[in-house]
């Protein structure tokens, strides 16, 4: 039997079987290589997920979504992308399945179809939207299959309301007054396919349990309508109101950009002495924070996340929003989730 001699802390150690240690380290290091491998195979069969952007309900609802699933942060490589650079990945294969709160029919998913020809869209189970609706308030939508050329039949998911939030402490009464007013009155100056939402029988939804402006609150009731919300206080002065206001919308990919752009030019135009920008943002938990941090004046929102701001909870425990108000709804909001033929996926169980 051949002994090998080493160093170890300054002590010669001689082992025995030097040959046959040989082969077992070789055995073991192969061995260990191929578990290595295996994990590292496992973790790319992981489906990549766009789930929004941070900050976002998008980002938010998605992991709800999922989660009705049984499906739980790295059971999955989340992608954290607007629905623009999303539909890009899914168009690359670089993104398996993309979640999103878009309008209906979302000009970004048509756009995707026309480039790929393959788009699948996602219904999601009975068990999944009852597990869903009693965590959140989003509810059952159907999205019928003459929405889009490619759906074969109608489509089950869950939606809620896009809503425009003012900040009170810059929104005075009657600039409040004005914002309501032109968003119903000027509504078929806006060419985006969700202005026809802007309608006064839709002006409320997704108001419930939320503050309102005075402003708005006055308007509408001008029209006709109930208003039994609390109305918020407001800090904001006509005499020293400023000219510069910001509208938080969402990505360039998705509806809040395009179509809190059109309203932004309409308000302008109506509007003496105000000019009102768009900027892009992760849409509605970034826009609700904005506003109460003072960054922003109007922000673009799913009631959801604002009902959370005003109540302090969720993402907003401990940094509660006391300065948004209600100005009015601006379309539903549907969870549209969407794969491509060639990824085999065709429901979210296919996950598990």
């Amino acid at each position: 039997m051949k002994a090998l001699s080493h160093q170890l802390g300054g002590k010669k150690i001689t082992v025995f079987g030097g040959r046959k240690l040989r082969k077992n380290l070789f055995r073991f290091t192969t061995v260990l290589l191929s578990i290595l491998f295996l994990l590292t195979a496992c973790s790319g069969d992981k489906t990549n997920i766009a789930i929004g952007p941070p900050a976002s309900e998008t980002n938010s609802v998605s992991k709800i979504i999922l989660g009705a699933y049984g499906l739980e942060d790295g059971d999955y490589n989340e992608y954290q992308e607007g629905f623009g650079d999303a539909a890009d990945g899914v168009q690359d294969g670089n993104i398996d399945i993309s979640i999103g709160i878009l309008g209906l029919p979302a000009a970004s998913i048509e756009s995707l179809q026309a480039s790929v020809g393959d788009v699948v869209m996602i219904s999601l189970s009975d068990d999944a939207i009852a597990k869903i609706e009693e965590s959140s308030g989003y509810r059952r939508h159907t999205i019928p299959k003459d929405t889009y050329d490619f759906l074969e039949s109608d489509i089950e998911t869950v939606t809620a309301y896009a809503i425009l939030m003012g900040n009170t402490d810059t929104i005075d009464e009657e600039l409040g007054y004005e914002l309501a007013k032109i968003m119903i009155e000027k509504a078929n100056e806006n060419t985006h396919a969700q202005a026809k939402q802007m309608i006064l029988e839709n002006a409320l939804r997704g108001a419930e349990g939320l503050p309102i402006h005075p402003g708005a609150k006055r308007y509408y009731e001008e029209q006709g309508l109930t208003v039994n919300n609390l109305v918020a206080e407001i800090t904001a002065k006509d005499s020293s109101r400023k000219s510069e206001f910001i509208l938080g919308t969402g990505s360039q990919g998705g509806t809040y950009y395009p179509l809190g752009g059109e309203m932004a030019s309409i308000w302008n135009k109506y509007l003496d002495g105000v000019n009102v920008t768009n900027t892009e943002t992760g849409a509605s938990v970034e826009n609700l924070s904005s506003i109460r941090d003072g960054h922003m004046d109007l922000g673009m929102t799913v009631h959801v996340p604002a009902l959370q701001a005003v109540n302090g909870e969720a993402s907003f425990e401990g940094n509660e929003v006391p300065n948004a108000a209600f100005i009015g709804h601006i379309y539903p909001e549907v969870i549209q989730i969407v794969t491509r033929e060639k990824s085999g996926i065709k429901s979210l169980d296919d996950l598990k």
